[in-house]
């Protein structure tokens, strides 16, 4: 029987304290999951990829408990676990910087818990097109791939600047962006709103479309949002945009909720994925390896 709880780290002590644990135990003679201490590290709670570990854990009923952090608390751990080459497995994405700087794999999901792959699309309140039609025309047009992200949240992880690593993006991705904004008419200082998340993906994409949109005129300013909230704003008209909803999966109930009072433009960049991950040193390859016989 599953008896999974979701655990609030509301420090990173927390974490240090379960890492030293794992650090001074002999677990050469201890199951995966004991290993595990039967946790799961997880990001903000009520994000898409934290709801999809939820539907995981029952649907392979697995004994364990998920710990509610944040991108920046997953990552430090993951970090400090992987130096020493000590087990943890992690709520993960793609694309994101982790992926680039540590050796991971997705645990296989053959039941499809965390669905198939999927893609990020640009959202659009509706009264965009007629009243900032140069802004919806590259809005429009924006796409880019997994490795045009990666690059961007490198740098972020960095510490790189959100403008200074979208310019260093745009200049050596000049003839793309000169593609997104070919026969658009400038403007002269209109105001435009983008909503984002806290994310390295989403601040990385909105990043690059706030400098576009600067390059034709625009006075643009970004607000980061939790995502339900980032979806509420474009609907309510709050804001004109967001370029930060993964779909069909992650965002499904924010698109069901906010879908007839926004505009989908499509995706703007596709083969986006949501799992569990853990490092390839790691003797696991499936969901199914984390639950007990």
């Amino acid at each position: 029987m599953n008896t999974k709880k979701f655990t609030m780290l509301g420090v990173t002590s927390a974490l240090a304290f379960t890492l030293a644990a794992c650090g001074d135990e002999d677990t050469s003679n201890q199951t995966v999951q004991e290993q595990l201490d039967y946790e799961i590290i997880g990001i903000d709670a009520g994000t898409g990829v934290m709801a999809s570990t939820d539907v995981a854990i029952e649907t392979y009923d697995l004994d364990f408990n998920v710990l509610s952090s944040s991108d920046a608390a997953m990552t430090s751990e993951l970090g400090s676990r992987y130096a020493e080459e000590e087990p943890i497995v992690v709520t993960a994405w793609t694309p994101h910087w982790k992926f680039i700087e540590y050796d991971l794999k997705f645990l296989d999901d053959p039941e499809l818990a965390f669905g198939e792959s999927e893609d990020i699309h640009t959202v659009v309140h509706p009264s965009v097109e007629e009243e900032h039609p140069s802004a919806f025309e590259v809005l429009d047009r924006f796409y880019w791939t997994e490795d045009d992200m990666g690059y961007v949240q490198g740098l972020l992880y960095e510490g790189t600047d959100d403008d200074e690593a979208a310019i260093d993006w745009i200049t050596d991705n000049r003839d793309v962006v000169d593609e997104w904004i070919e026969g658009v008419e400038p403007v002269d200082g209109d105001e435009f709103l983008l909503a984002s998340g806290a994310w390295d993906s989403e601040r990385s994409s909105t990043a690059v479309v706030k400098h576009v949109l600067e390059e034709i005129g625009y006075e643009v300013s970004v607000n980061n949002l939790e995502v339900t909230i980032m979806w509420q704003a474009v609907a309510q008209g709050d804001a004109h945009a967001h370029v930060a909803a993964w779909l069909p999966h992650t965002h499904a109930a924010q698109y069901e909720s906010f879908q007839d009072d926004v505009l989908d433009l499509g995706p703007n960049l596709e083969g986006a994925r949501i799992g569990l991950a853990v490092p390839s040193y790691m003797d696991i390859d499936s969901i199914e390896d984390l639950r007990e016989d």
